[in-house]
């Protein structure tokens, strides 16, 4: 696909994450994402056939680049599995913050369960970056770096379910905190590293040998 093809592909998907994220997907039209994004409705089509087929394209762009990063940390022979793990929380909670209203969106699309084919393909997508995650636990426990007895589904559970609880119940989220989630200014330079500096606290009591020397 040439340059201009994919800067116009582009163009479309920024201008639908921006629709879809405002209004949700029962209230995002294609009609409404051509209009915004000033391109007719058959170049819309063709790019990507339908409003499930463009909520799609949007979130695999999202997770694909995440899961490059993912990958390119795990092959990293230079580190250790914690070093590996430090690095995914970073990168991860730098992305979540900033793109709380799309995450919102995903969720309720899970958890309202109206399109079954739709949630089904987001749950595939996720569950990729899910197993990259997975398997750098799992190299720590074979290294030895981590605890053999861990519960790793608890500790994927842990890292994606904190995100989750702050994010998509942000009222209750603010009294906890005592601060308004939405306030981003707090978000990006109080609850970034204080999230960041929770998790890395939390997991590495539960997960790193104390025995391992090369932590």
């Amino acid at each position: 696909m040439d340059k201009d093809k994919i800067d116009k592909k582009d163009h479309i998907l920024d201008v639908a994450e921006k629709v879809f994220s405002e209004l949700g997907f029962d209230g995002a039209s294609t009609r409404m994402i051509s209009g915004e994004a000033g391109v007719n409705m058959a170049m819309l089509n063709y790019y990507f056939g339908s409003k499930e087929g463009l909520f799609l394209a949007i979130f695999e762009r999202k997770i694909s680049s995440f899961r490059a990063l993912l990958q390119n940390i795990g092959n990293d022979e230079s580190m250790s599995a914690w070093d590996k793990l430090d690095k995914c929380i970073d990168n991860y909670i730098e992305r979540i913050i900033v793109n709380n209203c799309f995450h919102k969106l995903i969720n309720r699309e899970l958890s309202l369960n109206k399109r079954w084919s739709l949630s089904d393909k987001i749950t595939e997508i996720l569950m990729v970056n899910v197993l990259e995650l997975k398997k750098i636990i799992d190299e720590g426990i074979a290294t030895g770096v981590f605890n053999g007895d861990i519960d790793v589904p608890l500790v994927i559970s842990t890292i994606f379910g904190t995100k989750n609880f702050i994010i998509n119940m942000p009222q209750l989220s603010s009294l906890i905190l005592a601060h308004d989630i939405r306030d981003e200014k707090f978000m990006e330079e109080e609850l970034k590293p204080r999230v960041k500096t929770y998790m890395k606290r939390l997991l590495k009591a539960y997960l790193v040998n104390e025995n391992d020397n090369s932590k």
